[in-house]
């Protein structure tokens, strides 16, 4: 159930070779041979030549512009590459953020400590916006990106599929339930769940 999952559906579509070495939770992942790799001293971690890449999004975006050709990143200087930034990006704060907190039963004051609202405070404003967002787009493109699929609709349906189905964060909506089914059904994700 980690994050790791992520990357390899990421690498299954690109169809490059890879090596995965499974990290346990817990004590194994804190040691000095870990922690040299990712100082946080979690999953997933990606070595690549002589880089090494941590954070899911950071590692799909490499994954993507490294491997272009494979067509999971838009073209530079597009408006689709613009959406795939944004995108990512969002889901790296707002979702992730939104979801973490619904999960966890966070509730916000309405007031920060300097008295402004915190809604405006806080990057996802509400996790009803964050999803309204989210379902607003999806309703008139079919991926994040408009009709490519890229590595933001990997890293997004994994979020969802996790707010949904796992934590139970928040109630299915339609629009995420279809968008969900069309990607879960694509041959390199269901290789990547194999593992």
């Amino acid at each position: 159930m980690s994050r790791g999952r992520i990357v390899h559906w990421m690498l299954e579509e690109l169809g490059v070779p890879y090596d995965v070495e499974w990290v346990d939770f817990g004590p194994r992942m804190k040691v000095k041979s870990y922690t040299s790799i990712n100082p946080m001293g979690k999953v997933p971690a990606l070595k690549h030549g002589n880089g090494i890449v941590t954070e899911t999004a950071a590692i799909l975006t490499y994954l993507a512009d490294t491997f272009a050709d494979k067509g999971l990143i838009p073209a530079t200087g597009t408006s689709e590459r613009a959406a795939f930034y944004r995108w990512m990006f969002f889901i790296a704060g707002p979702l992730e953020a939104a979801t973490t907190n619904a999960f966890l039963k966070l509730e916000a004051p309405e007031l920060t400590p300097l008295g402004t609202p915190v809604k405006g405070f806080l990057g996802y404003g509400s996790l009803d916006l964050t999803l309204n967002t989210l379902e607003n787009h999806l309703n008139t493109n079919p991926y994040l990106c408009g009709e490519q699929f890229t590595a933001a609709d990997i890293y997004l349906a994994s979020h969802l599929a996790f707010g949904i189905g796992y934590t139970k964060a928040y109630p299915q909506r339609d629009t995420f339930k279809a968008y969900l089914e069309r990607l879960n059904q694509r041959p390199a994700k269901l290789r990547a769940e194999a593992l």
